[in-house]
Protein backbone atom coordinates (compact mmCIF):
# COMPACT_ATOMS: atom_id res chain seq x y z
CA UNK A 1 0.00 0.00 0.00
CA UNK A 2 1.87 3.27 -1.13
CA UNK A 3 2.23 5.84 1.40
CA UNK A 4 -0.46 8.98 1.23
CA UNK A 5 -0.88 12.27 3.31
CA UNK A 6 -2.62 12.02 6.41
CA UNK A 7 -6.52 12.72 6.12
CA UNK A 8 -8.58 13.42 8.71
CA UNK A 9 -12.03 11.13 8.45
CA UNK A 10 -13.66 14.45 7.35
CA UNK A 11 -11.28 14.19 4.04
CA UNK A 12 -11.19 10.98 3.47
CA UNK A 13 -12.49 10.51 -0.20
CA UNK A 14 -9.57 13.35 -1.34
CA UNK A 15 -7.06 10.50 -2.18
CA UNK A 16 -9.26 7.10 -3.39
CA UNK A 17 -7.27 5.47 -6.06
CA UNK A 18 -8.75 3.28 -8.88
CA UNK A 19 -10.43 0.55 -7.67
CA UNK A 20 -9.17 -2.83 -8.95
CA UNK A 21 -12.23 -4.65 -10.79
CA UNK A 22 -14.08 -1.26 -11.08
CA UNK A 23 -14.90 -1.06 -14.47
CA UNK A 24 -13.64 2.51 -16.24
CA UNK A 25 -14.26 4.08 -19.61
CA UNK A 26 -12.02 6.43 -20.95
CA UNK A 27 -9.15 7.25 -19.79
CA UNK A 28 -7.07 10.26 -17.61
CA UNK A 29 -8.34 11.87 -14.45
CA UNK A 30 -9.10 15.41 -13.77
CA UNK A 31 -10.44 17.33 -10.39
CA UNK A 32 -13.48 17.80 -9.45
CA UNK A 33 -14.82 21.45 -9.46
CA UNK A 34 -14.74 22.19 -5.75
CA UNK A 35 -16.07 25.89 -4.73
CA UNK A 36 -16.65 27.73 -1.78
CA UNK A 37 -20.38 27.74 -0.71
CA UNK A 38 -22.45 29.72 -3.79
CA UNK A 39 -25.88 29.44 -2.79
CA UNK A 40 -26.89 29.76 -6.13
CA UNK A 41 -30.07 27.19 -6.83
CA UNK A 42 -28.88 23.71 -8.50
CA UNK A 43 -28.45 22.64 -12.27
CA UNK A 44 -30.38 20.23 -13.53
CA UNK A 45 -27.78 19.24 -15.58
CA UNK A 46 -25.35 18.90 -12.89
CA UNK A 47 -25.00 17.23 -9.30
CA UNK A 48 -24.19 19.43 -6.41
CA UNK A 49 -23.09 18.03 -3.41
CA UNK A 50 -23.10 19.76 -0.17
CA UNK A 51 -20.13 18.17 2.08
CA UNK A 52 -17.23 18.39 4.18
CA UNK A 53 -13.87 20.20 3.42
CA UNK A 54 -12.33 18.08 0.87
CA UNK A 55 -14.39 15.29 1.34
CA UNK A 56 -15.05 15.11 -2.33
CA UNK A 57 -12.38 12.93 -4.36
CA UNK A 58 -11.25 14.62 -8.09
CA UNK A 59 -10.64 10.84 -9.18
CA UNK A 60 -13.93 9.35 -7.93
CA UNK A 61 -16.07 12.13 -9.01
CA UNK A 62 -14.64 11.76 -12.75
CA UNK A 63 -15.24 8.08 -12.55
CA UNK A 64 -18.65 8.87 -12.14
CA UNK A 65 -18.80 11.75 -14.80
CA UNK A 66 -17.53 9.07 -17.29
CA UNK A 67 -20.31 6.59 -16.69
CA UNK A 68 -23.04 8.79 -16.25
CA UNK A 69 -22.38 12.26 -18.30
CA UNK A 70 -23.10 13.89 -15.11
CA UNK A 71 -20.93 17.07 -14.28
CA UNK A 72 -19.99 16.64 -9.86
CA UNK A 73 -19.93 20.33 -8.16
CA UNK A 74 -18.97 20.29 -4.23
CA UNK A 75 -19.52 22.95 -1.89
CA UNK A 76 -18.33 22.70 1.39
CA UNK A 77 -19.29 23.27 4.95
CA UNK A 78 -16.94 23.41 8.69
CA UNK A 79 -19.18 21.81 10.79
CA UNK A 80 -23.21 20.05 10.98
CA UNK A 81 -24.43 23.48 12.20
CA UNK A 82 -23.10 25.25 9.32
CA UNK A 83 -24.91 22.63 7.06
CA UNK A 84 -27.65 22.90 8.98
CA UNK A 85 -27.86 26.80 9.05
CA UNK A 86 -27.50 26.83 5.40
CA UNK A 87 -30.96 24.89 5.49
CA UNK A 88 -32.43 27.75 7.79
CA UNK A 89 -31.20 30.53 5.29
CA UNK A 90 -33.44 28.73 2.85
CA UNK A 91 -30.59 27.69 0.11
CA UNK A 92 -30.99 23.73 0.48
CA UNK A 93 -32.92 23.95 -2.98
CA UNK A 94 -29.21 24.12 -4.53
CA UNK A 95 -28.12 20.46 -3.28
CA UNK A 96 -28.49 17.12 -4.50
CA UNK A 97 -26.76 15.10 -2.04
CA UNK A 98 -25.72 16.27 1.41
CA UNK A 99 -23.58 14.31 3.73
CA UNK A 100 -24.48 15.02 7.45
CA UNK A 101 -23.29 13.41 10.59
CA UNK A 102 -25.69 10.57 11.91
CA UNK A 103 -27.31 12.93 14.64
CA UNK A 104 -27.62 15.64 12.42
CA UNK A 105 -29.50 13.47 9.98
CA UNK A 106 -32.60 12.58 13.05
CA UNK A 107 -33.04 16.44 13.61
CA UNK A 108 -33.19 16.71 9.86
CA UNK A 109 -35.50 14.74 9.38
CA UNK A 110 -37.79 16.42 11.74
CA UNK A 111 -37.24 19.61 10.51
CA UNK A 112 -38.83 17.90 7.05
CA UNK A 113 -35.39 18.70 4.92
CA UNK A 114 -34.82 15.60 3.47
CA UNK A 115 -36.80 13.42 1.39
CA UNK A 116 -37.90 9.70 1.78
CA UNK A 117 -35.86 7.68 0.06
CA UNK A 118 -37.16 4.84 -2.73
CA UNK A 119 -35.63 2.03 -2.08
CA UNK A 120 -36.73 0.65 -5.08
CA UNK A 121 -33.97 2.93 -7.23
CA UNK A 122 -31.15 1.75 -4.71
CA UNK A 123 -28.73 -1.11 -5.11
CA UNK A 124 -26.58 -2.43 -2.45
CA UNK A 125 -28.28 -1.14 0.89
CA UNK A 126 -28.61 -5.14 1.50
CA UNK A 127 -24.83 -4.94 1.26
CA UNK A 128 -25.15 -2.89 4.76
CA UNK A 129 -23.65 -4.73 8.05
CA UNK A 130 -27.17 -5.33 9.96
CA UNK A 131 -26.38 -2.60 12.81
CA UNK A 132 -26.21 0.08 9.88
CA UNK A 133 -29.57 -0.93 8.12
CA UNK A 134 -31.53 0.06 11.17
CA UNK A 135 -29.71 2.27 13.06
CA UNK A 136 -31.07 4.86 15.57
CA UNK A 137 -30.78 7.76 14.69
CA UNK A 138 -32.91 6.44 10.95
CA UNK A 139 -34.32 3.67 11.33
CA UNK A 140 -34.94 1.29 8.03
CA UNK A 141 -32.16 3.85 6.33
CA UNK A 142 -35.51 6.17 5.47
CA UNK A 143 -33.45 9.22 5.01
CA UNK A 144 -29.95 8.00 4.49
CA UNK A 145 -27.70 5.71 3.56
CA UNK A 146 -23.87 5.82 6.07
CA UNK A 147 -20.68 6.00 4.33
CA UNK A 148 -18.16 5.34 7.05
CA UNK A 149 -17.72 4.90 10.65
CA UNK A 150 -15.59 4.76 13.58
CA UNK A 151 -14.95 5.59 17.64
CA UNK A 152 -13.76 8.58 19.31
CA UNK A 153 -9.62 8.04 21.38
CA UNK A 154 -6.70 8.87 22.52
CA UNK A 155 -3.72 8.58 20.19
CA UNK A 156 -0.22 8.79 22.46
CA UNK A 157 3.40 8.14 22.64
CA UNK A 158 4.18 5.18 24.23
CA UNK A 159 7.76 6.08 24.80
CA UNK A 160 6.88 8.64 26.58
CA UNK A 161 3.51 7.76 28.07
CA UNK A 162 2.07 4.68 30.48
CA UNK A 163 -1.42 3.16 28.17
CA UNK A 164 -4.39 5.59 29.26
CA UNK A 165 -7.19 3.40 30.01
CA UNK A 166 -9.98 5.67 30.43
CA UNK A 167 -10.83 9.73 30.23
CA UNK A 168 -9.65 10.45 33.43
CA UNK A 169 -5.99 9.69 32.48
CA UNK A 170 -6.43 13.47 30.99
CA UNK A 171 -6.88 15.05 34.32
CA UNK A 172 -4.64 12.76 36.63
CA UNK A 173 -1.89 13.05 34.30
CA UNK A 174 -2.40 16.70 33.58
CA UNK A 175 0.91 18.27 34.83
CA UNK A 176 2.61 15.21 32.27
CA UNK A 177 0.93 16.67 29.36
CA UNK A 178 0.38 19.94 30.21
CA UNK A 179 0.53 21.71 26.77
CA UNK A 180 1.36 18.43 25.13
CA UNK A 181 -2.13 17.56 24.28
CA UNK A 182 -5.27 18.78 22.02
CA UNK A 183 -8.30 17.62 21.96
CA UNK A 184 -11.07 17.74 19.27
CA UNK A 185 -12.71 20.63 17.54
CA UNK A 186 -15.74 19.51 18.71
CA UNK A 187 -18.37 20.26 20.89
CA UNK A 188 -20.51 16.85 21.53
CA UNK A 189 -17.17 14.94 21.29
CA UNK A 190 -15.32 16.73 23.88
CA UNK A 191 -18.45 17.54 25.92
CA UNK A 192 -19.56 13.99 26.01
CA UNK A 193 -15.90 12.76 26.62
CA UNK A 194 -16.25 14.81 29.88
CA UNK A 195 -19.66 13.47 30.37
CA UNK A 196 -18.73 9.85 30.15
CA UNK A 197 -15.91 10.40 32.34
CA UNK A 198 -17.95 11.94 35.50
CA UNK A 199 -20.05 8.51 34.73
CA UNK A 200 -23.00 10.45 33.13
CA UNK A 201 -24.09 9.99 29.71
CA UNK A 202 -22.42 10.88 26.54
CA UNK A 203 -25.57 12.83 25.59
CA UNK A 204 -27.04 13.91 29.05
CA UNK A 205 -29.62 16.49 28.93
CA UNK A 206 -29.36 17.25 32.55
CA UNK A 207 -28.14 20.85 32.99
CA UNK A 208 -26.61 19.84 36.25
CA UNK A 209 -24.39 17.22 34.45
CA UNK A 210 -23.48 19.34 31.75
CA UNK A 211 -22.53 22.06 34.28
CA UNK A 212 -20.06 19.78 35.61
CA UNK A 213 -18.78 18.72 32.72
CA UNK A 214 -17.73 22.50 31.75
CA UNK A 215 -16.50 22.78 35.06
CA UNK A 216 -14.49 19.79 34.89
CA UNK A 217 -13.02 20.87 31.07
CA UNK A 218 -12.26 24.18 32.33
CA UNK A 219 -9.66 22.74 34.92
CA UNK A 220 -8.29 20.87 32.13
CA UNK A 221 -8.22 23.78 29.37
CA UNK A 222 -4.75 25.09 30.62
CA UNK A 223 -3.02 22.20 29.91
CA UNK A 224 -4.30 21.79 26.00
CA UNK A 225 -2.01 22.83 23.48
CA UNK A 226 -5.58 23.50 21.07
CA UNK A 227 -8.52 22.00 19.54
CA UNK A 228 -8.20 20.82 16.36
CA UNK A 229 -9.31 17.87 14.32
CA UNK A 230 -6.36 18.08 12.04
CA UNK A 231 -3.51 19.82 13.32
CA UNK A 232 -1.87 17.43 15.82
CA UNK A 233 -0.16 14.90 13.12
CA UNK A 234 2.90 16.22 12.60
CA UNK A 235 3.11 17.57 16.09
CA UNK A 236 2.82 13.97 17.61
CA UNK A 237 4.89 12.26 14.88
CA UNK A 238 7.74 15.16 16.07
CA UNK A 239 7.27 14.74 19.54
CA UNK A 240 6.08 18.25 20.48
CA UNK A 241 2.60 16.81 21.23
CA UNK A 242 2.60 13.68 23.78
CA UNK A 243 -1.34 12.89 23.22
CA UNK A 244 -4.45 13.72 21.43
CA UNK A 245 -7.97 13.15 21.33
CA UNK A 246 -8.65 11.63 17.69
CA UNK A 247 -11.22 9.66 15.39
CA UNK A 248 -10.02 6.23 14.96
CA UNK A 249 -9.62 6.66 11.16
CA UNK A 250 -6.65 8.96 11.51
CA UNK A 251 -5.16 7.29 14.10
CA UNK A 252 -5.03 3.71 12.32
CA UNK A 253 -3.99 5.74 9.23
CA UNK A 254 -1.11 7.57 10.59
CA UNK A 255 0.13 4.35 12.34
CA UNK A 256 0.21 2.27 9.43
CA UNK A 257 2.12 5.08 7.92
CA UNK A 258 4.63 5.85 10.75
CA UNK A 259 5.22 1.68 11.82
CA UNK A 260 8.11 3.52 13.41
CA UNK A 261 6.64 6.26 15.71
CA UNK A 262 5.87 4.44 18.72
CA UNK A 263 1.93 5.61 18.56
CA UNK A 264 -0.83 3.66 19.88
CA UNK A 265 -4.88 4.32 19.37
CA UNK A 266 -6.77 3.81 22.66
CA UNK A 267 -10.71 3.54 23.20
CA UNK A 268 -11.62 4.56 26.44
CA UNK A 269 -12.80 1.85 28.38
CA UNK A 270 -16.03 3.43 30.14
CA UNK A 271 -17.11 4.21 26.33
CA UNK A 272 -17.02 6.70 23.77
CA UNK A 273 -18.86 7.95 20.74
CA UNK A 274 -19.65 5.97 17.96
CA UNK A 275 -19.91 8.15 14.95
CA UNK A 276 -20.76 7.59 10.92
CA UNK A 277 -21.59 9.62 8.28
CA UNK A 278 -24.19 9.62 5.52
CA UNK A 279 -24.93 10.98 2.38
CA UNK A 280 -28.64 11.97 2.09
CA UNK A 281 -31.27 13.56 -0.02
CA UNK A 282 -32.74 17.11 0.62
CA UNK A 283 -36.38 17.41 -0.19
CA UNK A 284 -35.70 20.46 -2.39
CA UNK A 285 -32.84 18.33 -4.69
CA UNK A 286 -32.60 19.57 -8.34
CA UNK A 287 -31.33 16.32 -9.35
CA UNK A 288 -32.36 13.31 -7.97
CA UNK A 289 -31.68 11.25 -10.69
CA UNK A 290 -28.43 11.97 -10.29
CA UNK A 291 -27.68 11.42 -6.55
CA UNK A 292 -29.06 7.98 -6.82
CA UNK A 293 -26.88 7.24 -9.45
CA UNK A 294 -24.07 8.89 -6.89
CA UNK A 295 -25.66 6.99 -3.92
CA UNK A 296 -25.78 3.54 -6.00
CA UNK A 297 -22.22 4.43 -7.35
CA UNK A 298 -20.66 4.62 -3.39
CA UNK A 299 -22.36 1.16 -2.13
CA UNK A 300 -20.35 -0.37 -4.74
CA UNK A 301 -18.04 -2.56 -2.56
CA UNK A 302 -15.11 -2.57 -4.82
CA UNK A 303 -15.26 1.23 -4.03
CA UNK A 304 -16.16 0.82 -0.02
CA UNK A 305 -13.56 -1.72 0.08
CA UNK A 306 -10.61 0.54 -1.30
CA UNK A 307 -11.64 3.30 0.54
CA UNK A 308 -10.95 1.16 3.76
CA UNK A 309 -7.69 -0.29 3.04
CA UNK A 310 -6.21 2.66 1.74
CA UNK A 311 -7.72 5.04 4.17
CA UNK A 312 -8.78 2.98 7.08
CA UNK A 313 -12.27 3.84 7.40
CA UNK A 314 -14.83 1.14 9.19
CA UNK A 315 -16.78 0.44 6.13
CA UNK A 316 -20.50 -0.30 6.92
CA UNK A 317 -20.61 -2.61 3.23
CA UNK A 318 -20.68 -6.49 4.23
CA UNK A 319 -19.48 -6.64 0.47
CA UNK A 320 -17.22 -4.41 1.54
CA UNK A 321 -15.86 -6.31 4.57
CA UNK A 322 -15.77 -9.84 2.55
CA UNK A 323 -13.46 -8.04 0.09
CA UNK A 324 -10.76 -7.08 2.53
CA UNK A 325 -7.64 -8.96 3.93
CA UNK A 326 -7.79 -10.53 7.37
CA UNK A 327 -5.33 -8.78 8.85
CA UNK A 328 -7.48 -5.08 8.27
CA UNK A 329 -10.68 -6.94 9.03
CA UNK A 330 -9.10 -8.49 12.50
CA UNK A 331 -7.74 -4.81 13.45
CA UNK A 332 -9.66 -4.02 16.65
CA UNK A 333 -8.75 -0.08 16.19
CA UNK A 334 -10.83 0.19 13.16
CA UNK A 335 -13.30 -2.71 13.81
CA UNK A 336 -13.86 -2.67 17.92
CA UNK A 337 -15.06 -6.05 19.18
CA UNK A 338 -18.70 -6.20 20.55
CA UNK A 339 -18.04 -5.85 24.22
CA UNK A 340 -15.99 -2.80 23.26
CA UNK A 341 -19.17 -1.27 20.67
CA UNK A 342 -21.55 -2.19 23.72
CA UNK A 343 -20.03 0.82 26.09
CA UNK A 344 -20.01 3.14 22.85
CA UNK A 345 -22.98 5.80 22.22
CA UNK A 346 -24.30 7.68 18.78
CA UNK A 347 -24.26 10.78 19.72
CA UNK A 348 -27.88 11.97 19.75
CA UNK A 349 -29.77 15.22 18.51
CA UNK A 350 -30.82 17.32 21.70
CA UNK A 351 -33.94 19.55 22.44
CA UNK A 352 -32.84 23.27 21.36
CA UNK A 353 -32.56 24.10 24.65
CA UNK A 354 -30.37 21.91 25.71
CA UNK A 355 -28.22 22.19 22.47
CA UNK A 356 -27.82 26.08 23.82
CA UNK A 357 -26.91 25.26 27.00
CA UNK A 358 -24.00 23.44 25.36
CA UNK A 359 -23.12 25.53 23.16
CA UNK A 360 -22.84 28.34 25.88
CA UNK A 361 -20.57 26.38 27.67
CA UNK A 362 -18.35 25.61 24.84
CA UNK A 363 -17.94 29.47 23.59
CA UNK A 364 -16.90 30.37 27.27
CA UNK A 365 -14.49 27.34 27.57
CA UNK A 366 -13.16 27.62 24.01
CA UNK A 367 -13.38 31.64 24.09
CA UNK A 368 -11.85 32.03 27.33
Amino acid sequence: MSSLPSLSRRQFLQMTATVSGLALSGCGWTLAEVRPTSGTKGNKEELSIYTWDSYVDPQLTETFKMQTGIQVVADIFNSNETMLATFQAGKGDVYSVIYPSDYKVSEMIKRNFLSPLDHSRLTGLTELLPQFQNSVYDPGNRFSVPISWGTTGLLFNTDALAPPKDWDYLWKQQQQLNRKMTLLDDMREVMGATLKSLGHSYNSTKPREIRQAYEKLLKLKPAVTTFTTDAWKDRLLAGDLLLAMVYSADAVRLIHENPDSKLAYVIPKSGTSLWSDTMVIPRTAPNPDAAYAWINFMLQPAIAADITQRLFFATPNQGAMDQLPTSLRNNQNLFPPDEVMQRCERIQPLDPKVTELYEQYWTKLTSA
